[in-house]
């Protein structure tokens, strides 16, 4: 039996066992309590260590934050003016910047007084996320799928000065990524966020989209993508690949990344159209 069905066989046996004759192995996602009130586990950021992973839109007085606000508006526009909750940021390859760019984006929106963010780490290949903010992760994505923990309980709320973001923490998947991506598991546990934080700004860190058929797995399930791209990494051929897999679903802006010795970000952004 592969890892994946052995794994909803677990939640299965979980079920029956805490709800009676009930057969539906993905009755605890649907039945989960998930408000925006919530009383999450609480994590204070370190500025610090911020700054040291260019995690700097928690400042609205750095600098090299400003550019993300800039990016945080154009893209909230254009979600608000097509009624989208869900963005999921991407890129062709690795080292583009695509999980700094995330995060970045996350503490930008955090900051705005009328904006609720949720961060969500689905790269299962190379979970960043909760290394880049300092949080020490006790159960994520990959534990909510399996079965292990409910998204309750996977959820962070995470804060820097008055602000405030909830991050629901990636881990690593040794085999089956893929699998877990195309899997009603994770189509139900995106069902149940979206549902349960409707006020939300949904921000998926995803993985490359030419690593593998990951991204191209859940795009039903997204309502728009952020692709990131990065001087010196991505190639043209690269990103015309991307486009040809990403059609079906609206790119709301494709940001050109370069990250320097000096630890600052900068881009330059191609609108949605």
């Amino acid at each position: 039996m592969d890892p994946i069905r052995q794994a909803l066989e677990r939640s299965r046996a979980k079920q029956s066992t805490s709800q009676g004759n009930s057969s539906d192995p993905f009755a605890p996602f649907q039945s989960s309590i998930v408000h925006e009130d919530t009383d999450f586990r609480e994590v204070k950021l370190s500025p610090a260590h911020l700054e040291s992973t260019r995690i700097l839109a928690y400042n609205p007085f750095h600098e090299s934050g400003r550019t993300f606000d800039m990016l945080r508006t154009q893209v909230l526009q254009v979600m608000d003016d097509n009624g989208w909750q869900i963005l999921a940021v991407t890129s062709p390859t690795s080292g583009c910047g695509k999980s700094v760019t995330a995060c970045n984006l996350a503490m930008s929106i955090a900051r705005l007084a009328e904006r609720s963010v949720l961060l969500v780490d689905l790269d299962l290949h190379k979970p960043k996320v909760a290394e880049y903010l300092g949080i020490s992760a006790q159960s994520g994505i990959l534990s909510v799928l399996e079965g292990r923990t409910s998204v309750l309980n996977a959820i962070v709320r995470a804060s820097v000065a008055q602000y405030q973001a909830l991050v629901l923490p990636g881990q690593v998947c040794k085999a089956g990524a893929a699998e877990w991506m195309a899997s009603q598991a994770m189509a139900t546990t995106l069902q149940t966020l979206k549902r349960e934080f409707r006020s939300h700004v949904i921000i998926l860190d995803m993985p490359p989209v030419l690593v593998g058929d990951d991204v191209i797995s859940i795009l039903r399930q997204i309502d728009s993508i952020l692709l990131i791209t990065g001087i010196g990494t991505s190639t043209v051929p690269d990103i015309k690949e991307c486009y040809k897999h990403l059609k079906s679903t609206p790119i709301v802006r494709v940001v050109v990344n370069k990250v320097s010795e000096k630890t600052e970000s900068h881009y330059y952004g191609y609108g949605y159209k």
